[in-house]
């Protein structure tokens, strides 16, 4: 017998999303993490996925790749370039994907999730290997923030360097792609190519670069070594957050 005061009718609602969230952080919690290596990297296949990090066993991080290989190994290079962490500290583990499930979906899904817990802080404190972009570079990044936890590693090393007298725009070049860092410049300056520098040696610090750059460059550029990547522009400046400044010969104050 039906119930009584009870409604002939009733309104169901199917939620997809939820049911894929559920799903995901489901799959991804049955899974064991492992560490931020190499040999683990190597194990994983180039298909599209969702992954998570973890710094001393705390979950910090959400993210999607259309390759997960490609991209975990993106990931062990920043923090390798990063000062007061280590890779060694980071285990992280991953879901492939199916190809009709965009990984934006479920990576959306994740972050939402997680934020409203209270987890994954790295989301929003510049561990992506984007640039944030020249408006953000005056930026004060607060004490949390992975910037400032983490700072650049100024001494990073550029090796394979031409130890003869050489182009400036072929030292930036070659040391841009050999950075785990964000080096912005800009480009195609034709003071680059008329401007030598003479390194002396195959193997430098990231610093040494940076600072033989301004060196040879003309009145009136800085390099600006800022606590998550590195700017280079004609125009002179203060950066109250930054690491370093490096300044070319005869600069004005600013």
């Amino acid at each position: 017998m039906p119930k009584q005061g009870s409604s002939n009718s009733a309104e169901f609602k199917l939620s997809i999303t939820k049911a894929l969230r559920d799903q995901l952080g489901a799959s991804l919690e049955d899974l064991t993490p492992s560490p931020l290596t190499p040999k683990e990297i190597d194990k994983i296949e180039r298909h599209p996925g969702v992954y998570q990090l973890y710094h001393r066993d705390v979950f910090v991080y959400v993210g999607k790749a259309d390759s997960l290989r490609s991209r975990l190994a993106q990931h062990r290079e920043t923090i390798r370039g990063r000062l007061n962490i280590s890779p060694d500290e980071m285990t992280f583990t991953c879901l492939y994907v199916d190809e009709d499930l965009p990984t934006i979906a479920p990576e959306r899904l994740l972050i939402d999730w997680h934020k409203s817990r209270g987890e994954i802080p790295w989301n929003t404190s510049g561990i992506g290997n984007h640039d944030p972009g020249a408006k953000r570079d005056s930026t004060s990044w607060g004490p949390d923030h992975f910037y400032t936890l983490y700072p650049i590693d100024l001494s990073w090393p550029i090796e394979g360097l031409t130890p003869e007298e050489a182009p400036l725009s072929t030292l930036i070049s070659h040391a841009k792609k050999q950075l785990p860092y964000t080096f912005r410049f800009k480009k195609a300056s034709a003071v680059y190519s008329a401007s030598t520098a003479t390194l002396g040696k195959t193997t430098a610090t990231a610093d040494d670069i940076f600072a033989l750059t301004a060196a040879s460059l003309p009145p009136g550029w800085q390099i600006t070594a800022l606590p998550g990547y590195v700017i280079m522009y004609d125009k002179i400046s203060e950066a109250p957050g930054a690491l370093k400044i490096y300044r070319s010969p005869h600069s004005p104050t600013p």
